[in-house]
Protein backbone atom coordinates (compact mmCIF):
# COMPACT_ATOMS: atom_id res chain seq x y z
CA UNK A 1 0.00 0.00 0.00
CA UNK A 2 2.95 2.59 0.59
CA UNK A 3 4.18 1.89 -2.59
CA UNK A 4 1.07 2.77 -3.95
CA UNK A 5 0.85 5.75 -2.42
CA UNK A 6 4.50 6.87 -2.86
CA UNK A 7 3.54 6.51 -6.72
CA UNK A 8 0.41 8.17 -6.90
CA UNK A 9 1.83 10.93 -4.86
CA UNK A 10 4.68 11.00 -7.71
CA UNK A 11 2.22 11.20 -10.29
CA UNK A 12 0.48 13.63 -8.86
CA UNK A 13 3.73 15.88 -7.93
CA UNK A 14 4.19 15.06 -12.55
CA UNK A 15 0.66 16.05 -13.42
CA UNK A 16 1.05 19.36 -10.91
CA UNK A 17 4.36 19.94 -12.72
CA UNK A 18 2.87 19.94 -15.88
CA UNK A 19 -0.11 21.85 -15.27
CA UNK A 20 1.70 25.05 -14.39
CA UNK A 21 4.11 24.74 -17.49
CA UNK A 22 1.94 24.05 -19.78
CA UNK A 23 -1.71 25.17 -18.17
CA UNK A 24 -3.41 25.69 -21.67
CA UNK A 25 -2.48 22.04 -22.43
CA UNK A 26 -3.78 20.84 -18.99
CA UNK A 27 -6.75 18.04 -19.46
CA UNK A 28 -8.50 18.06 -15.84
CA UNK A 29 -8.93 14.37 -15.25
CA UNK A 30 -11.63 12.69 -13.30
CA UNK A 31 -10.83 9.89 -10.88
CA UNK A 32 -13.60 7.31 -10.80
CA UNK A 33 -14.00 4.60 -7.83
CA UNK A 34 -13.07 1.46 -10.04
CA UNK A 35 -9.51 3.30 -10.60
CA UNK A 36 -9.59 3.46 -6.53
CA UNK A 37 -10.25 -0.24 -6.47
CA UNK A 38 -7.66 -0.97 -8.82
CA UNK A 39 -4.89 0.64 -6.68
CA UNK A 40 -6.46 -0.80 -3.47
CA UNK A 41 -6.88 -4.05 -4.55
CA UNK A 42 -4.78 -4.34 -7.97
CA UNK A 43 -5.82 -5.16 -11.37
CA UNK A 44 -5.79 -9.55 -10.90
CA UNK A 45 -8.29 -11.59 -11.00
CA UNK A 46 -7.91 -12.30 -7.22
CA UNK A 47 -7.91 -8.58 -6.38
CA UNK A 48 -11.00 -8.23 -9.00
CA UNK A 49 -13.09 -10.97 -7.27
CA UNK A 50 -11.53 -9.12 -3.25
CA UNK A 51 -13.16 -6.17 -4.24
CA UNK A 52 -15.99 -7.21 -5.46
CA UNK A 53 -16.62 -9.49 -2.27
CA UNK A 54 -15.52 -6.39 -0.14
CA UNK A 55 -18.21 -3.84 -2.13
CA UNK A 56 -20.97 -6.79 -1.97
CA UNK A 57 -20.42 -7.24 1.39
CA UNK A 58 -20.62 -3.79 2.47
CA UNK A 59 -23.55 -3.22 0.55
CA UNK A 60 -25.45 -6.18 2.52
CA UNK A 61 -24.43 -5.08 5.84
CA UNK A 62 -24.70 -1.35 4.94
CA UNK A 63 -28.19 -1.57 5.22
CA UNK A 64 -31.01 -0.95 7.82
CA UNK A 65 -32.73 -3.66 6.95
CA UNK A 66 -29.54 -5.52 8.07
CA UNK A 67 -29.70 -3.25 11.13
CA UNK A 68 -32.87 -4.46 12.21
CA UNK A 69 -32.17 -8.10 11.17
CA UNK A 70 -29.14 -7.77 13.69
CA UNK A 71 -31.59 -6.17 16.11
CA UNK A 72 -33.79 -9.21 16.29
CA UNK A 73 -30.46 -11.23 16.76
CA UNK A 74 -29.37 -9.35 19.43
CA UNK A 75 -32.80 -9.29 20.98
CA UNK A 76 -33.11 -13.25 20.73
CA UNK A 77 -29.88 -13.34 23.71
CA UNK A 78 -31.71 -10.64 25.61
CA UNK A 79 -34.39 -13.23 27.97
CA UNK A 80 -30.82 -15.28 28.92
CA UNK A 81 -29.21 -12.21 30.13
CA UNK A 82 -32.25 -10.59 31.91
CA UNK A 83 -32.60 -13.94 33.44
CA UNK A 84 -29.05 -14.51 34.50
CA UNK A 85 -29.80 -11.29 36.47
CA UNK A 86 -26.42 -10.28 36.53
CA UNK A 87 -25.25 -6.27 36.08
CA UNK A 88 -21.98 -7.58 33.85
CA UNK A 89 -24.29 -9.82 32.08
CA UNK A 90 -26.57 -7.01 30.78
CA UNK A 91 -23.14 -5.06 30.27
CA UNK A 92 -21.86 -7.65 28.16
CA UNK A 93 -25.04 -8.55 26.54
CA UNK A 94 -25.33 -4.50 25.48
CA UNK A 95 -21.88 -4.04 24.74
CA UNK A 96 -21.07 -7.36 22.49
CA UNK A 97 -24.66 -8.34 21.44
CA UNK A 98 -26.68 -5.41 20.85
CA UNK A 99 -24.49 -2.42 20.35
CA UNK A 100 -21.79 -4.41 17.82
CA UNK A 101 -24.21 -5.89 15.79
CA UNK A 102 -26.66 -3.06 15.69
CA UNK A 103 -23.94 0.02 15.57
CA UNK A 104 -22.15 -1.52 12.47
CA UNK A 105 -24.67 -1.64 9.59
CA UNK A 106 -25.99 1.72 10.97
CA UNK A 107 -22.42 3.42 10.97
CA UNK A 108 -21.79 1.94 7.38
CA UNK A 109 -25.11 3.45 6.23
CA UNK A 110 -23.94 6.65 7.52
CA UNK A 111 -20.85 6.42 5.62
CA UNK A 112 -22.28 5.54 2.79
CA UNK A 113 -24.72 8.71 2.75
CA UNK A 114 -21.45 10.72 3.43
CA UNK A 115 -19.76 9.11 0.60
CA UNK A 116 -22.51 9.52 -1.58
CA UNK A 117 -22.63 13.40 -0.93
CA UNK A 118 -19.04 13.61 -1.25
CA UNK A 119 -19.18 12.04 -4.78
CA UNK A 120 -21.86 14.46 -6.10
CA UNK A 121 -19.82 17.22 -4.70
CA UNK A 122 -16.33 15.93 -6.37
CA UNK A 123 -18.50 15.60 -9.81
CA UNK A 124 -20.20 18.90 -9.30
CA UNK A 125 -16.57 20.82 -8.83
CA UNK A 126 -14.67 18.61 -11.63
CA UNK A 127 -17.98 19.72 -13.93
CA UNK A 128 -17.15 23.52 -12.94
CA UNK A 129 -13.41 23.62 -12.94
CA UNK A 130 -13.68 21.43 -16.29
CA UNK A 131 -15.48 24.64 -17.52
CA UNK A 132 -13.49 27.28 -15.90
CA UNK A 133 -10.82 25.12 -17.90
CA UNK A 134 -12.48 25.58 -21.20
CA UNK A 135 -13.15 28.95 -20.39
CA UNK A 136 -9.73 30.36 -19.45
CA UNK A 137 -8.11 28.71 -22.87
CA UNK A 138 -10.81 30.57 -24.48
CA UNK A 139 -9.84 34.03 -22.61
CA UNK A 140 -6.31 33.12 -23.56
CA UNK A 141 -7.23 32.35 -27.28
CA UNK A 142 -9.16 36.11 -27.18
CA UNK A 143 -6.05 37.48 -25.83
CA UNK A 144 -3.57 36.17 -28.26
CA UNK A 145 -6.14 37.38 -31.12
CA UNK A 146 -6.23 41.01 -29.52
CA UNK A 147 -2.61 40.92 -29.56
CA UNK A 148 -2.47 39.74 -33.50
CA UNK A 149 -4.70 42.66 -34.01
CA UNK A 150 -1.88 45.40 -31.78
CA UNK A 151 0.88 44.10 -33.49
CA UNK A 152 -0.78 44.85 -37.21
CA UNK A 153 -2.41 48.21 -36.00
CA UNK A 154 1.10 49.37 -34.93
CA UNK A 155 2.95 47.72 -38.09
CA UNK A 156 0.49 50.21 -39.96
CA UNK A 157 1.37 52.87 -37.75
CA UNK A 158 4.72 52.47 -38.68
Amino acid sequence: MTADRSTDRKTHERAMDEARKTPLLFIPRHIRNVEIQRQVHGTTAIGGFNAAVAVLVTKVVGTMYCAYAFTLIALVALPAALAQGSPTVLVNWLSSNFLQLVLLPIILVGQSVISKAQDARAEADHETLTALHELSKLQIDILHGQNEILDLLKQKAA
